[in-house]
């Protein structure tokens, strides 16, 4: 795949020394630790292999990679391996994708409490699904999911929200039998909103009353009972965010439609258009207008402090499994699902096979006859250094 035009190491070089000068009051190690990353990434300063075509003999060098989850260039492979992983997992039924926002009041101290408030909007999310869909009221079932986690918007602002990908049904509470939702309808959007905002202020008051909570700058009075307590009343003045999209395909179509929302980062390189004058300039869609696509400008400090303002606690899970889905749940109830739903136990032996041709395929092929490309060699960054070819060509 060719190289994109404009890369965000390629705004992170061109801000050099200038950025950090701006930026030491909030740059951490951590942020420190990601930018070297990105701008290393896929250089010799990370080492890399030799590989050969096993039909033709075409030999090429390769640099590796960070894999790093906040680089823009290692998200495909990681996508591409969770989600055949997950293929075996995905239930022969319609699928829902359901959206839990957190309301802009809550934004600073989000910023301020990353994995605190983060963990809470996985927890509360989770409990709001689980609980009303075991509501006899309404679907009367057990249901599983997965849950991603997206912290920007289009703009790259800071716009905390998960993402749920739910079958279109759950197992009955003797599970004897599987129900199925409407088949327009999965779970009423008033009331799962109203059960988040009652689930997560109850975790924020515990949170509070724990001391986990750290409040600075402009939040420093919300150490006081009283001040907290008051802007957790001023939360129940409007309703929460709760978007729920209309059941769409199987299971199949659920695969593709998950690699949408799984392993992004802030930003992709094909977003990026100019780097004038200081000035960044990206795509970004405007969902309030029908979604037209608009280009922004900014410059480009700003631009790195929002890219670095989505990064996320060292060890926190953005992708989490709940209910039926749970690791200590599934391997007893995916099974019963599969049955229930009209399909065996267990997985065929054909899909055994495919699964181990899938992971005997070459991870890329040969330029010149399509060949599988095989490793022949690893390289040290210095032997990289090396080896790898001249940045302009030199005539003899």
């Amino acid at each position: 795949m060719p190289r994109p035009p404009l890369e965000v190491a390629d705004l992170v070089s061109a801000a050099g020394t200038a950025f950090f000068d701006h930026s030491r009051k909030w740059f951490t190690w951590l942020h420190l630790k990601i930018l070297t990353a990105i701008v290393c990434c896929r250089t010799s300063a990370l080492g890399g292999h030799v590989d050969g075509c096993s039909r033709c003999g075409h030999r090429a060098i390769s640099f590796n990679s960070c894999r790093n989850r906040h680089c823009p260039k290692c998200q495909a492979n990681a996508r591409d391996r969770w989600l055949e992983a997950r293929r075996r997992e995905l239930l022969p039924t319609r699928y829902v994708h359901v959206v839990f926002t957190l309301p802009h009041q809550l934004a600073h101290l989000a910023l301020q409490n990353k994995r605190e408030i983060y963990g809470l909007l996985f927890r509360a999310s989770a409990e709001t699904l689980l609980t009303v869909a075991r509501d006899p009221h309404h679907l009367g079932a057990e249901i599983g999911f997965f849950s991603v986690l997206h912290t920007w918007n289009q703009q790259l602002l800071h716009h905390p929200h998960v993402h749920c990908v739910v079958p279109g049904g759950g197992l009955a509470v003797d599970h004897s039998r599987w129900i199925p939702a409407p088949h327009s309808f999965f779970l009423p959007v008033k009331v799962l909103s109203r059960v988040f905002r009652g689930k997560f202020v109850a975790g924020l008051r515990k949170l509070h009353g724990e001391g986990q909570l750290g409040f600075h700058g402009t939040l420093a009075h919300l150490r006081s009972p009283q001040a907290f307590a008051a802007m957790l009343r001023s939360l129940f003045r409007s309703d929460w965010v709760v978007y729920c999209k209309r059941p769409f395909g199987g299971a199949e179509h659920a695969l593709r439609y998950l690699g949408c929302y799984t392993h992004r980062v802030a930003i992709s390189h094909h977003r990026l258009v100019a780097l004038a004058e200081g000035q960044v300039t990206f795509r970004w869609r405007d969902s309030a207008h029908k979604n037209k696509k608009r280009l922004m400008r900014l410059p480009l400090e700003e631009f790195l402090r929002r890219f670095f303002l989505h990064v996320l606690p060292k060890g926190f899970v953005r992708i989490r499994h709940f209910g039926l889905f749970a690791h200590r749940r599934r391997a007893a109830l995916l099974p019963l699902c599969l049955q229930l739903l009209g399909t065996v136990d267990h997985p065929p032996t054909t899909e055994v096979s495919e699964t181990k041709s899938d992971s005997a395929r070459p991870l890329w092929r040969c330029p010149h006859c399509g060949g599988p490309m095989v490793l022949l060699e690893r390289l040290t960054p210095l032997q990289a250094r090396l080896r790898s070819p001249p940045t302009t060509a030199t005539k003899c």
